[in-house]
């Protein structure tokens, strides 16, 4: 295969290539087997939980019921829905060992894809083939892929070309800008953050140095307010878009203990290039990615001063403007990196929720790729060249991944262990930053049963007979992974009971009480519907005032305000969508007519 071959030909093997690639990235996985990472078990219990009540129904969970040792979280309110519904779906089709591997190349063959969309424009088909081999298998993405086993932001690598792509675009429509930015959203909040400002950073820059070029050119100022204005209704668009999820996500955080993301080593002052706090396992992290860090960043730099030197110089007027904007974009990225930045992280809103300023890496991963696409020259370069460089660059990366990041697993570790755990009643640990405001994790019991009634109205806090204190109440230094499988042997709450009391109790339901929750009560006469206002307990668990009698408990999920404002939104943004996408269309007609 020669560069002379036609780009529909090269195109279809670029379909075919890029998988092939992303499966060479993956295969250490596929010969030893998944790896249990930093956030594999979050993300494995996720998906287990959404799949087991997609099986029963619940198309677009909200409430985790496994998760606090089964007295459940809103995980799924917060969490953006497309990492674990894409998981849950796996889990239902294939073997559970396989799920994280299947995963990951597509996540992979997702990035790899989207970075070829981004670089085609400005390459040729074996360049921008070349360009999306090194993108799907650079270091910061295998980092996040092996080590860390974060499957979200690892899935929201393959929109973050996109949003690049659109920001690059002088004509990009609406759409264009919209569809990714509300994929990120619902993939992965801080990757959202980073494509939001990344988007807005390019654009900037891109106006400026268009500017610039045509500051002399008659109706210079009118392109580039149309222009402003396309990069303003885009982000808008697709923020409503995904208003069904990022209102409750936003509105909601005031009922759980939001500000627990970003205690001590979760901060981005502790997180900066090369830093040391007194938390060895952070220090260990932080080394690799500020390593990672430099790798990117240099090769970045090296390639754009390639790509400007070349003396082609038809192509350098149209490509040196887009270097400049690569080249500021990696400084300003670079800049961020560093402690002397961090007024900017508490000057720009949300940006510290990035937790750690390393994570602007998987920006930093696409400048990697289109600098690898603008440095090599046009039509020099064949397909079958760019493919095979590209199958030596994945599997050289996939084997150093496989050496320095790959978690072997342990076998209770295991998909299949950790189901199997969770089908024997066997509740898993709280996040701390999707639990309720009132609840307090320390005094939640490990091994509580479904339900227990107390005899004392006064004292709500009564525990559940024959139960043991949790271990971290005893013992704050206790770590909640040392627990014994027996220590965690509990049951869900049920959400419909029948009862007959001799005396007034209290019942105590292990499940969470949230504001989503409601519960009625029926009396014996079953007209009497009441809905009794909850005791407040340490633990947080839901608790009432029975009488004495006949009481049937119903408790359900209800959908609160800001879902229903969202859900508005979110139609608001298809139907905005739709008519900046239909008009062009209707001009075009209209002008055949």
């Amino acid at each position: 295969m020669s560069s002379s071959e036609s780009p529909t030909r090269a195109q279809r093997f670029a379909w075919l290539l890029v998988p092939l690639f992303a499966f060479l990235a993956v295969h250490p996985l596929v010969v030893h087997g998944c790896s249990c990472g930093h956030d594999f078990e979050f993300h494995l219990e996720s998906w287990l939980d959404a799949a087991q009540q997609m099986r029963h129904g619940t198309l677009y969970p909200q409430w985790a019921f496994t998760a606090a040792w089964n007295a459940g979280e809103p995980r799924f309110v917060f969490y953006p829905p497309l990492s674990w519904m894409l998981g849950a779906l796996l889990t239902m089709a294939l073997p559970l060992n396989a799920v994280p591997i299947v995963f990951t190349w597509l996540a992979l063959t997702g990035a790899g894809l989207s970075m070829y969309f981004l670089a085609r424009p400005f390459a040729s088909t074996p360049a921008a083939l070349l360009a999306s081999a090194i993108y799907l298998a650079n270091p910061y993405i295998l980092f996040t892929g092996f080590e860390r086993t974060a499957y979200a932001e690892l899935l929201a690598a393959a929109w973050m070309p996109l949003i690049v792509m659109a920001a690059l675009n002088a004509r990009a429509r609406p759409a264009s800008i919209a569809i990714p930015l509300a994929l990120l959203w619902l993939t992965n909040a801080p990757a959202a953050v980073i494509g939001s400002y990344g988007f807005a950073l390019i654009v900037a820059l891109s106006l400026a140095t268009q500017w610039h070029q045509t500051r002399t050119q008659p109706d210079h100022a009118k392109d580039l307010a149309k222009r402003a204005l396309l990069a303003t209704a885009g982000p808008i668009t697709g923020i409503l878009l995904v208003g069904f999820y990022l209102v409750p996500a936003a509105y909601e955080q005031r009922w759980v203990q939001i500000a627990m993301a970003t205690l001590p080593n979760m901060r981005v002052e502790d997180s900066f290039l090369f830093g040391h706090t007194s938390d060895a396992g952070h220090n260990m992290v932080l080394h690799t990615a500020s390593m990672i860090a430099v790798v990117l960043m240099t090769g970045t730099a090296v390639l754009l001063a390639v790509a400007w030197m070349r003396r082609d110089r038809i192509a350098s007027e149209h490509r040196r403007p887009l270097l400049s904007v690569l080249a500021v974009t990696t400084a300003i990225l670079l800049f961020l990196l560093t402690p002397v930045s961090l007024f900017v992280w508490h000057l720009l809103p949300k940006l510290a929720f990035l937790q750690f300023p390393w994570r602007l890496l998987s920006l930093e991963g696409v400048m990697l790729g289109l600098a690898v696409a603008l440095a090599l020259p046009r039509n020099k370069l064949s397909l079958r060249t760019s493919a095979l460089l590209s199958i030596l660059f994945t599997l050289g990366m996939s084997a150093t991944a496989n050496h320095l990041y790959r978690q072997a697993c342990d076998t209770d570790d295991l998909p299949s262990a950790r189901a199997a755990l969770l089908a024997s009643h066997h509740g898993m640990q709280p996040t701390d930053e999707y639990t309720p405001r009132t609840a307090d994790n320390d005094s939640l019991r490990t091994t509580n049963p479904a339900y227990w009634l107390a005899g004392d109205l006064h004292d709500p806090n009564v525990p559940a007979p024959g139960t043991q204190p949790n271990p971290v109440q005893v013992d704050p230094n206790f770590d909640p992974n040392d627990l014994d499988d027996a220590q965690t042997v509990s049951a869900n709450a049920p959400l419909h009971l029948n009862l007959h009391l001799a005396m007034p109790r209290v019942l105590i339901l292990n499940l969470r009480d949230y504001p989503a929750w409601e519960v009625t009560r029926t009396g014996p006469d079953s007209l009497s519907l009441e809905t009794p206002k909850p005791y407040q307990r340490d633990d947080g668990l839901l608790a009432i005032a029975l009488p004495a009698g006949d009481s049937t408990i119903d408790v359900r999920w209800h959908r609160t305000p800001d879902h229903n404002l969202g859900l508005a939104l979110s139609l608001a943004g298809l139907a905005i969508l739709g008519l900046a996408s239909g008009l062009p269309w209707w001009r075009s007609r209209r002008m055949r007519d």
